[in-house]
């Protein structure tokens, strides 16, 4: 009985994070549009920029559904490891792609649509390789689930100043974003361990706060999906290694461990690749 309750709870999880992955990338395209007309935002004015964001109803619209869909991941996150949830998630670049195409009614440049592909891929092997561990683990050492989290800050102000000195600023707050998504992600599974780790919570609020706005940041001066698809890629991705890495579940091995290995060295060409889309206008669909 108690496995049959365990296997409706998955199943209710994976659903739920199937839809919370729809949600929030068709959000991720209303925002860009909305972000893209606004006047310029700044982190030196974040208060302005704020309130410039909240008194748009078309970006209100867009951060709705984001919010929505972050509801349905919490959720689905307290029913099921974090690996398992983001493997679903991981398919929200070829939500993004399609959904992008299909609204500008354009066809994706090489460079893009070669990203989206080899992502996908590598995304889906990394679903395929959770059957080799896919457990809740042992929940992790506190100061290893810190670490992990103050490298990942860190990382996010390194791609911000590479993304300033070589003039490539969309794709660095795009990279910005997934990490600080990223954050929001892990600390969102400790926090609901409860008890002392409900203090996470503060993760939950400051990751979310500035992926959040460093993807607006993004919008303004680059493509949704070179800016949205990093960060996609980031917040699925990087989860899943933390899952595996701090959180104690199960790592798979033999071929399964050598699938995720090749897993992540897909997703890694997928991320450059959405970071450097064709010189050429995107073409519109005849």
């Amino acid at each position: 009985m108690a496995g049959a309750r365990l296997s409706a709870q998955t199943v209710i999880a994976l659903l739920l994070a199937l839809a919370s992955t729809a949600l929030t990338n068709v959000a991720y395209l209303r925002e860009h549009d909305a972000a893209a007309a606004l006047p310029a935002l700044s982190l030196r004015r974040p208060l302005h920029s704020v309130q410039v964001l909240l008194t748009d109803r078309s970006w209100l619209i867009g951060f709705a559904l984001e919010s929505t869909g972050f509801a349905l991941y919490v959720v689905a996150l307290a029913l099921a490891p974090l690996t398992l949830v983001q493997s679903v998630a991981a398919g929200g670049i070829g939500v993004l792609a399609f959904v992008s195409a299909r609204m500008r009614r354009q066809r994706l440049g090489r460079h893009e649509l070669a990203g989206v592909l080899i992502s996908m891929l590598g995304l889906l092997a990394l679903a395929v390789s959770l059957a080799g561990g896919s457990g809740e683990g042992a929940g992790g050492s506190t100061f290893e689930i810190l670490l992990w989290l103050t490298a990942t800050a860190a990382a996010a102000v390194v791609a911000l100043a590479l993304g300033r000195r070589f003039g490539a600023l969309a794709v660095a707050e795009g990279v910005a974003g997934g990490l600080f998504f990223s954050i929001g992600d892990i600390s969102v599974k400790v926090a609901t361990q409860g008890e002392a780790r409900s203090a996470f919570a503060i993760g939950v609020i400051v990751g979310y706060s500035l992926g959040t706005l460093f993807l607006q940041l993004g919008y303004q001066k680059g493509g949704a999906l070179t800016v949205a698809g990093l960060a996609t890629l980031l917040t699925n991705a990087l989860p899943i290694a933390a899952g595996s890495v701090v959180l104690g579940e199960p790592v798979p091995s033999g071929a399964f461990g050598g699938l995720r290995i090749a897993a992540f060295a897909a997703v890694t060409l997928g991320a450059i690749l959405l970071a450097r889309p064709d010189r050429r206008a995107t073409q519109p669909v005849a």
